[in-house]
């Protein structure tokens, strides 16, 4: 009945959304010359993507999911290197990471929409032997139809928050709760997370595995740090990122970065909005406190060294993060409270400052808290907390080492989840 009444809405709501999709589409950079795939067109990729049948299927959303379903693979192919992923994404920024940096032996597509027979004719080009989701991606359609194919269908790197489960709840017991059974398993970051999953369906199969975030691996890293080219390379200069900046965020740190500036005049900013289509918005900001800036979307160099860098574009957080001296996390201050991922900082050995709230990295945020290893602060906070790193070194040093060390103690989620895999495989 549940899904009986999601498939008469669900063309409804897509209507009602499309003008938005359409607009992330125009707005969002990214990968997009196979987007209609998501409308399961596949063209001439048919013959290709027939070669993957027996492959695990791998979605994941968008660029933070993307990253780390890659680490899962790399991992998988490290124990196992005969085995084939296709890997889907839903935005046209997570498509364009995977497509870059997926390994051999991996079909990159556009997750189909949850219509019925897009789900149908993926499944049936495709024909995998496990699909694995990330994260939150309930899809009714795509779990059920694959269950019904008798394909293992598993989430993994699961997570709930607390008002995700009370809306659960208020659907479970002709939705959610039937719906969550169809996995053949669950594998949910924390205890609290799963947790919440069997208080919305105590019959589903669910069990913990960890972050698999914590198991992240750093990438190569360029040899010269790519923030010289726009700031020179000053012996006292003290260079501070916002990262992942969410709107009225740029507003504050840039705020705090002028006032700070008029003492510490060899301070840089870098600014990383999390959708870089935001860039127009940004540089009215910076144009109004007059600072001087370039753009990194920009294929010409400033002539001379700038203020700020505005990092308009995708996918290159880390390079730019291991430029910096301190990392301020977006989606945390400002009316934020859901928060980003605090462990690609923490691997770089980056001192991190975030908000007190992150709903949708608690977890992350109670470990580094209970090491002492990140600052959280409020709005009228933060001036007072990034002085104090500015003039200690040494409090840098710390706080960055010790959010390095306390991440490594909770790496293991991966090899976990592969071992639930090749279980249900087998």
């Amino acid at each position: 009945m549940g899904r009986f009444i999601y498939n008469l809405f669900l063309p409804l709501g897509f209507i009602f959304f499309l003008p938005e999709l359409i607009l992330k589409y125009r707005r969002r950079g990214g990968w997009k010359s196979t987007f209609l795939e998501r409308f399961a067109c596949y063209g001439s990729r048919k013959a290709e993507l027939k070669s993957f049948r027996g492959a695990i299927w791998i979605h994941a959303v968008s660029v933070g999911e993307t990253v780390v379903a890659l680490s899962l693979i790399n991992r998988c192919l490290q124990r196992f290197p005969e085995q084939k992923f296709i890997l889907s994404t839903t935005t046209t920024t997570g498509q364009d990471i995977a497509r870059k940096k997926c390994p051999a032996n991996t079909a990159v597509i556009f997750c189909p929409i949850d219509f019925p027979w897009m789900v149908r004719k993926a499944l049936r080009l495709m024909r995998p032997s496990e699909l694995v989701i990330f994260e939150t991606e309930i899809w009714p359609n795509l779990i059920t139809l694959a269950a019904k194919k008798d394909i293992p269908v598993m989430l993994v790197n699961a997570r709930m928050s607390d008002r995700s489960a009370k809306g659960y709840r208020r659907f479970g017991k002709i939705f959610f709760g039937s719906l969550l059974k169809k996995f053949s398993l669950i594998l949910t970051q924390s205890d609290a997370d799963k947790e919440r999953f069997l208080t919305v369906s105590p019959k589903a199969n669910v069990k913990v595995a960890g972050n698999m975030k914590f198991d992240q691996q750093i990438p190569a890293l360029p040899e010269e740090n790519i923030l010289h080219t726009y700031f020179g390379s000053g012996e006292n200069d003290i260079i501070l990122l916002g990262a992942s900046t969410h709107p009225g965020e740029e507003e504050l740190i840039t705020e705090v970065y002028v006032e700070l500036k008029k003492r510490w005049n060899t301070l840089k900013l870098v600014l990383v909005p999390r959708h870089a289509e935001r860039g127009n918005d940004v540089v009215r900001i910076l144009e109004k406190h007059s600072l001087a800036y370039a753009r990194r979307s920009e294929s010409t160099l400033p002539e001379k060294s700038v203020e700020v860098l505005l990092a308009d574009t995708t996918g290159e957080m880390i390079p730019l993060m291991s430029g910096a001296d301190i990392v301020v996390m977006g989606k945390s201050f400002s009316g934020h409270n859901e928060g980003h991922n605090l462990i690609e900082p923490a691997l770089l050995k980056k001192p991190i400052v975030t908000g007190t709230v992150l709903r949708n990295f608690r977890f992350i945020l109670q470990v580094l808290e209970s090491n002492n290893a990140v600052f959280c602060c409020g709005d009228t906070e933060l001036a007072g907390v990034l002085e104090k790193l500015i003039e200690s070194p040494e409090l840098r040093r710390e706080f960055g080492s010790r959010a390095f060390e306390t991440i490594n103690l909770h790496s293991g989620a991966i090899d976990t989840t592969i071992d639930a895999l090749q279980d249900y495989l087998k």
